[in-house]
């Protein structure tokens, strides 16, 4: 796997040493995936700053973005996974793929609380069971992608299949052309 300009010996961070810097749900769901997790600086965790600071291509930048929606009489929540190069399509696309009537992003708070994960860093891995995961489909098309790892000072390097084999995980095209 291509780790861009990661420094092997020191950024990347060991298998079996998940548990000690990622929140225990992300280092559970990543177990025995064909996941690479690497320490970032807080300061580059950002989508544009990780992609100067790291020399990662901001096309294989991946975000999740926690939204919120109403079907059926109820809330729930969704996370979706868009490239950082790529804007959402969130009432149109977005809010037809969910089968929502309304859509709209998380706050903060509740985004944090209900993924039990750092506002900036919050990954598809390890969210709560029953949340949809929609992957934009040209994410799919990247050889590998980099996102959050449910905390600011790290991410995760992974080939999008992996995504794509959450439960839960639906493929969708969902950008603004």
């Amino acid at each position: 796997m291509n780790l861009y300009e990661i420094n092997a010996t020191t950024d990347v961070i060991p298998a079996d040493q998940l548990d000690q810097h990622l929140p225990a749900h992300v280092a559970a769901a990543i177990e025995g995936r064909d996941v690479v997790v690497f320490a970032v600086a807080d300061d580059a965790s950002d989508t544009a700053d990780c992609s100067a600071r790291y020399g990662i291509p901001l096309e294989d930048c991946a975000n999740t973005i926690v939204l919120r929606y109403k079907k059926d009489g109820e809330e729930h929540f969704a996370a979706v996974v868009t490239l950082g190069s790529h804007r959402l399509d969130v009432n149109g696309a977005v809010r037809q793929t969910l089968g929502a009537k309304k859509v709209s992003f998380a706050p903060r708070e509740a985004a944090v609380e209900h993924s039990a994960m750092e506002f900036g860093g919050i990954t598809a891995f390890g969210l709560p069971a029953g949340w949809r995961v929609l992957i934009e489909s040209a994410v799919m098309a990247r050889a590998q992608i980099v996102m959050g790892a449910g905390i600011r000072t790290a991410k995760l390097v992974l080939p999008p299949a992996v995504l794509a084999a959450l439960p839960g995980a639906e493929v969708a095209s969902m950008t603004v052309a």
